[in-house]
């Protein structure tokens, strides 16, 4: 299966060029960021031997819709999306804090909780809840964002105590991380899902706070199926669920967590196939929309002249 691995451009106005674990970013003038959503798939900050064919157009297409949806709700990044791939926005200085917000007890949450922990970032939980039961409120466990390894759970508190944000910056972010919520989790409730959690990434451009990167994706969030939600917590079994979640467990299954000295278990084609099957499935889910698989033939050269188009035209007379 043909797939988007990487990318090595030189665009016009280019200054700069950052590769993460999925992403391609460009930094053009120093004013506009180009981000190519590729097929790579992370996790246990590792990236897997073997990319997912249309799973960067999955992410990319899935956040690009959200980020119209909500951009009367909180200002966003997002100018334009020139390739199924790739999205052009505003650069930003990027606030090194992650909000995660929490609807149901599942993931990250559910570990600490299963092994006695009763509080996460400050926020306490009661006892006797079970594995994806839902929470008596939504809740923010912030995380600081590393440049390598694990990101840091940290509470309001120590984010005040240690200035990291200024009081006013972190409660405008409160409010936008739960209305970003609350409107995600609308949307996937018309579509049939339950949108379990979340993370929010947010910048900063001329001293005003914007939602950047991408959001309500299956790679930033986790969704369960709304219709059979109570029948399988009834019955105490495992959620399905539509997010990467599954891909780790898939390699906790097979003794991987990322620990040194731990190797990656062979993905197989047949794994790889289920895996774009599944990203495919949450857009169409999520969306309502049919996907239309794009044309990965000369993709890289598509790419290229269609960014270079669009630069050519906000970038005149730069």
């Amino acid at each position: 299966m043909e797939s988007l691995v990487s990318t090595n451009y030189y665009f016009r106005g280019q200054r700069d060029f950052y590769r993460g674990k999925v992403r391609d970013v460009y930094n053009i003038d120093d004013n506009l960021l180009v981000m190519i959503a590729t097929d790579r798939i992370s996790a246990f900050d590792h990236v897997l031997p073997h990319p997912i064919p249309y799973k960067g157009q999955v992410l990319n297409q899935i956040a690009s819709t959200f980020l119209d949806d909500t951009s009367d709700l909180v200002p966003n990044w997002k100018i334009a999306e020139p390739d199924p791939h790739v999205t052009v926005g505003y650069r930003c200085d990027p606030i090194p804090v992650e909000m995660v917000v929490r609807g149901y007890l599942a993931g990250h949450a559910w570990r600490i909780y299963r092994d006695g922990g009763r509080e996460i970032c400050g926020e306490k939980l009661p006892d006797g809840l079970r594995e994806n039961d839902r929470l008596p409120t939504p809740i923010i466990t912030p995380t600081t964002k590393a440049k390598s390894g694990h990101d840091t759970d940290i509470s309001f508190e120590e984010l005040y105590e240690q200035k990291v944000l200024k009081k006013r910056q972190i409660d405008q972010l409160v409010q936008y991380a739960l209305t970003l919520f609350e409107a995600g989790s609308q949307k996937a409730a018309d579509r049939n899902l339950i949108l379990v959690d979340t993370k929010y990434e947010f910048g900063i451009r001329d001293e005003k706070i914007l939602l950047i990167d991408e959001i309500h994706t299956p790679d930033s969030s986790r969704y369960f199926y709304r219709n059979s939600y109570e029948e399988i917590q009834a019955k105490d079994q495992q959620q399905r669920q539509l997010s990467k979640e599954f891909v780790r467990k898939w390699l906790i299954e097979n003794g991987f967590q990322g620990l040194e000295g731990q190797l990656i278990p062979e993905m197989t084609p047949e794994f790889i196939e289920s895996v774009s099957n599944r990203y495919i499935e949450l857009y169409e889910q999520i969306t309502g929309k049919t996907f239309v698989k794009r044309d990965y033939h000369n993709i890289g050269q598509t790419i290229e002249e269609k960014v270079n188009a669009f630069i050519s035209q906000n970038l005149q007379g730069s």
